[in-house]
């Protein structure tokens, strides 16, 4: 279901286009959902928590003679830390160098003070912008979505507004289909066999770090980073991954290890079982859990996670 105008072929359909379609808004709108519902794969991190995703991950589907390449972004709130501001300077950045913007928004929530300075800001961006509301299978009250359609047609203008859910699958045809005719005509950037270009290793990394925000709760999950430190190929066909999980605090080292070691058991257990699913092969997963009192600080820590160490 969508509202707005239609679009004009703009040329052969034989003509190869490609564009850069950044994905932003609050923290838990679900824009790692769609990302992942787009491409058809898992190449983003989904927890029910919120501000997971840390680093801008592409995710990549090609619809016809089309290929889009989709940037899901870390959530955009007002930050309070370091890491925040990286993150959300991230986000912003994967915007501005887009083809098109996608903003997605709760329609549960509304229009919250954190989409209001989303949609404040984003009067600043020059580049077509259309609105995804997701989660339209969780409102009972169709109103209450007229309304809001309504209201964001008079904050800012859009292109297109479509009405989906990302975990249900309603309405990402149509937006596929509607991106798939905005993005430029140009030749791909990435073979059509691709869903993602993030290494590997660091999609190894984000699976682990999910999987500790599906495990733990409070600070400990905000308070460490994963790094995956060694990728051994062996001749069994199977893989060695070694990963290191920083933790600021030895209190954090404890919960994070658990109760007899039960807790990173658990997370190594899980985070094998997705791994061995993407690679197809057997995974030898080994996971180490260090204090580094100010990896926050650390500019090397961030380089390892795509992101540049603000200024103070």
């Amino acid at each position: 279901m969508s509202d707005g105008h239609d679009i004009e072929d703009a040329g052969a359909e034989t003509q190869q286009r490609c564009g850069f379609i950044a994905v932003i808004g609050a923290p838990n709108a679900g824009k790692s959902t769609l990302v992942n519902a787009m491409v058809g794969a898992k190449v983003s991190i989904v927890s029910h928590k919120v501000q997971t995703t840390r680093v801008p991950v592409r995710g990549i589907v090609n619809v016809g003679n089309s290929q889009l390449v989709f940037v899901d972004t870390p959530g955009l709130f007002a930050p309070k830390k370091r890491l925040d501001t990286a993150m959300v300077e991230a986000a912003w950045g994967g915007a501005r160098d887009a083809d098109i913007v996608v903003l997605v928004i709760d329609a549960v929530r509304g229009i919250d003070e954190d989409v209001g300075r989303i949609l404040d800001k984003l009067a600043d961006v020059k580049l077509p912008r259309i609105i995804a509301l997701n989660k339209v299978d969780k409102l009972d009250d169709k109103g209450k979505l007229l309304a809001l359609v309504g209201e964001l047609k008079t904050r800012l203008e859009f292109e297109q507004i479509f009405m989906i859910s990302a975990t249900e699958g309603d309405g990402i045809e149509d937006l596929k289909k509607d991106l798939a005719a905005r993005v430029p005509v140009g030749p791909w950037h990435y073979p059509a066999e691709d869903l993602t270009d993030a290494p590997m290793r660091l999609l190894a990394a984000e699976i682990t770090r999910e999987k500790i925000f599906h495990r733990l709760h409070d600070e400990v999950p905000y308070s460490s980073t994963v790094e995956t430190t060694m990728w051994t190929e062996r001749k069994d066909g199977s893989v060695r991954i070694e990963q290191t999980i920083f933790v600021a605090r030895e209190g954090q080292k404890a919960i994070m290890l658990g109760k007899g070691g039960a807790t990173i058991k658990q997370v190594s257990m899980d985070s094998r079982r997705e791994l061995t699913e993407i690679l197809e092969r057997p995974v030898h997963l080994f996971l180490f859990v260090k204090v580094r009192q100010n990896w926050q600080d650390d500019p090397e820590r961030y380089r390892e996670m795509g992101l540049e160490l603000p200024k103070k």
